[in-house]
């Protein structure tokens, strides 16, 4: 958000935490560099923050907007020797490779290209100290994996940006979670995201130390919804930092 063409009060606010670009985290732990989509805001969002290496990137699904900045990934395999490791599942990969298949055709070997290395995720995958565990969710009728990291001295931490319904298998993936990044797309019902109940009732089950709300609508008048402790809206920008603190 803004919407374009909206003119509600979220999308006309000149509150800076009120302008959202697309759901995406990046997770920096010693000298690995983790991104999990790559939406069609990616070079924003990069410039924004100074990203400037990235070693693998994890894909939740194969929704235009969370994979339409595929082609910015190129910024990170200029000075790589290797191609760019991309995990995902089966369907997801298989996405990606039809709609960029320019890219993982043997014929790309110009240096400037991204250079990606497919990986399917069906199980934990150990990269350094970092495991990471894809964790199954319904998203309407495209195949959805949330992920979950786990490293020594620092809290475990969940994303299931896009979910409608977390399954209970799922559920025992999400055990003993301290830091939740969850779905939250407004109050009123919706085939494929939390509604704002969903999403609290959830966040109540998982029970994390802390739960931070995403992926959120216009329609959702964030300023004006009081969570409950433990609880709060994320934004662009946001920081966890370990031990954890909170930066604007």
């Amino acid at each position: 958000m803004p919407v374009i063409g909206c003119t509600c009060k979220i999308c006309s606010s000149d509150d800076p935490l009120l302008t959202r670009t697309r759901s995406s985290i990046h997770l920096q732990i010693n000298d690995l560099s983790i991104l999990v989509d790559s939406g069609p805001d990616l070079r924003e969002q990069a410039l924004r923050e100074g990203l400037a290496r990235v070693d693998a990137v994890f894909y939740t699904h194969a929704h235009l907007d969370h994979i339409t900045g595929f082609d910015e990934l190129r910024a990170f395999c200029w000075h790589r020797q290797d191609p760019l490791p991309l995990y995902g599942s089966p369907s997801c990969l298989a996405e990606l490779q039809r709609i960029f298949e320019w890219a993982f055709l043997p014929t790309n070997t110009y240096k400037g290209y991204i250079k990606p290395d497919p990986i399917e995720i069906t199980a934990p995958v150990q990269l350094e100290k970092l495991t990471i565990t894809p964790v199954p969710v319904i998203h309407g009728a495209v195949e959805t994996h949330g992920y979950r990291f786990d490293a020594p001295d620092i809290p475990s931490i969940a994303y299931l940006p896009d979910v409608k319904i977390i399954p209970e298998e799922s559920m025992h993936l999400l055990e003993n979670i301290q830091i939740l990044i969850l779905d939250c797309l407004h109050e009123r019902h919706h085939p494929t995201h939390m509604s704002l109940a969903e999403a609290l009732a959830a966040a109540k089950r998982i029970d994390a130390e802390q739960t931070y709300f995403t992926h959120i609508s216009h329609e959702l008048d964030v300023p004006n919804v009081q969570l409950p402790p433990r609880c709060r809206f994320a934004h662009d920008g946001l920081k966890l930092t370990f031990p954890l603190t909170y930066q604007s």
